[in-house]
């Protein structure tokens, strides 16, 4: 359940993008930013501010996706990997000049387990569910909540015709472009929550490359989840299964090279893509620029 954090999260920001017609190749970037302006600021000023700083990093790296995808209709799929490098490059060089020399600054206390009062005591399911952390509730809110609003919603009806018919939904009075931006900073919210997962969640700090390729395995999500928020926390859950597997197998010392444990999250995401990358439709218009004119 917690390892499906950050995949969950990466996946709906994924969804958002996607339904509005922006590929997120980004969300690598997008996570990896967060977490170490996460575990910086919640160093210096506590957990809750270091969730706050994640998303704010979040959302700055969806806006310069947003700009160069939607305003100068540069190649959506290269702009997101620009960023995913721009992020490794910067933390990378941060953590070995700044926090290396000064660990004052990636050092915080992470949220602990709460247990969720009466349902926590229902045995098995109450323990899996109902004694986790903040960022696992949340996370399964999200879910709740992206559901609801993108097929109750005025404003998933419009989501939904702006990634699968722009001009249409032009035609009929939708502002494309303004929409387009409202979803992709959203989106960068959400993904530099899944960011904070790491200092504020797990682990307390922040180590170079430590989301280790989630914002891709979240991508693979989105695809195996068929672009639906239900639908991509079960792959998020297949894939933290994975994870946590191999964790566990590496601790049995069952004799297994420890490399082809580390292998095994990476090899059931080529699985998935392999199968049903084929078989899911993804919004039309995704990738395509639109023109108000």
């Amino acid at each position: 359940m917690a390892r499906s954090v950050p995949i969950t999260l990466g996946a709906i920001a994924g969804i958002l993008c996607e339904r509005s017609g922006i590929i997120n190749i980004a969300i690598e970037g997008q996570l990896l930013g967060s977490a170490f302006a996460g575990s910086v600021v919640g160093s210096i000023l506590g957990a809750w501010p270091g969730i706050l700083a994640a998303m704010l990093m979040g959302v700055a790296l969806s806006g310069i996706l947003a700009v160069f995808s939607i305003k100068y209709r540069v190649d959506q799929v290269i702009v997101g990997f620009a960023i995913n490098f721009f992020a490794l490059g910067l933390t990378s060089f941060l953590t070995s000049r700044v926090l290396t020399p000064y660990p004052q600054y990636n050092s915080l206390t992470p949220f602990r387990p709460y247990k969720v009062p009466l349902l926590s005591k229902i045995p098995v399911i109450g323990t899996i569910l109902f004694t986790q952390t903040l960022f696992v509730y949340v996370s399964f809110a999200v879910v709740a909540v992206t559901t609801w609003a993108m097929f109750r919603t005025r404003w998933g009806l419009r989501t939904r015709a702006i990634g699968e018919y722009p001009k249409a939904a032009g035609t009929l009075g939708v502002d494309v472009i303004k929409l387009r931006y409202r979803n992709v900073l959203i989106a960068g919210a959400v993904a530099g929550f899944g960011g904070a997962w790491w200092p504020e969640g797990t682990v307390g700090r922040f180590d170079q490359n430590i989301t280790g390729g989630r914002g891709f395995i979240a991508l693979a999500a989105v695809i195996f989840g068929r672009w639906h928020p239900i639908g991509a926390l079960s792959a998020a859950l297949v894939f933290g299964f994975s994870e946590a597997i191999q964790l566990k197998l590496s601790n049995l010392n069952t004799g297994i090279p420890s490399e082809f444990l580390l292998m095994s999250p990476y090899l059931v995401t080529l699985v998935v893509v392999a199968g049903f990358v084929g078989r899911s439709r993804a919004p039309k218009a995704e990738g395509q620029p639109y023109d108000a004119q």
